[in-house]
């Protein structure tokens, strides 16, 4: 399929956090747009000329305007379409913090975590992350979903999107180890999530190394 100069260009990674937020957002925020499935190892000239950077997701508005961060796309996606308040009950400061938690040490220890031979010079053991992770996001986490279904409150917000990704990648390290941790709350509200339809729509394949069409997303009653 041709680029369709009508809707905005998502470079995209199935598997990557910071794309699967971006792509939620655009669902649920009922935005039209068309994906490149990125391949790591080779990645499309045309993405690096919008973004030296090379990682993803990157955004190709139709203005020929570039988002190169996930929370700046997911921003776009709700500023003009948000009638139900998605990204105004995110901007609480108890939210807030707990996005910077997830971006800044929680992620730290989750990549230690997942990916330990990547950091010999560190010699942390993975337990030790593990550990670190868990006092650092999952514990308030806990707390926060034992009085509240979301961390929008009793309906989700914007930084359910944004952080339930990283969690997901942190339970699948050892998902026996995870199921057995005292965290009901947690693993209800992440087993919701991965159970949705808006996450079902948002881990389409699609080709790779091609532009094609996202899915759109009918919301559910």
């Amino acid at each position: 399929m041709s680029d369709n100069p009508v809707l905005p260009l998502l470079y995209s990674y199935r598997r990557c956090p910071y794309a699967m937020r971006a792509r939620l957002a655009m669902l649920q925020a009922n935005r039209r747009f068309q994906t490149f499935e990125i391949v790591m190892r080779d990645k499309p000239a045309e993405l690096l000329a919008l973004s030296p950077k090379g990682t993803v997701p990157v955004l190709r508005l139709t203005d020929g305007s570039v988002l190169e961060e996930s929370l700046d796309i997911m921003r776009w996606a709700f500023e003009a379409r948000d009638p139900e308040g998605w990204w105004s009950r995110a901007q609480s400061d108890d939210n807030l913090a707990l996005l910077r938690t997830n971006d800044g040490e929680f992620k730290r220890q989750l990549d230690r975590y997942k990916y330990p031979d990547r950091y010999p010079q560190e010699a942390t053991p993975r337990e030790t992350a593990r550990a670190r992770a868990t006092e650092t996001l999952l514990m308030p986490l806990e707390s926060r979903l034992l009085d509240q279904r979301y961390l929008g409150g009793p309906t989700p917000c914007a930084t359910d999107l944004a952080i339930f990704p990283f969690v997901r990648q942190f339970a699948a390290v050892e998902p026996d180890w995870f199921a057995r941790q005292p965290l009901p709350a947690v693993q209800a509200w992440l087993a919701g999530w991965l159970t949705s339809h808006l996450f079902e729509v948002c881990m389409t394949k699609q080709p790779v190394q091609a532009i094609a069409v996202f899915p759109e997303y009918q919301h559910l009653d």
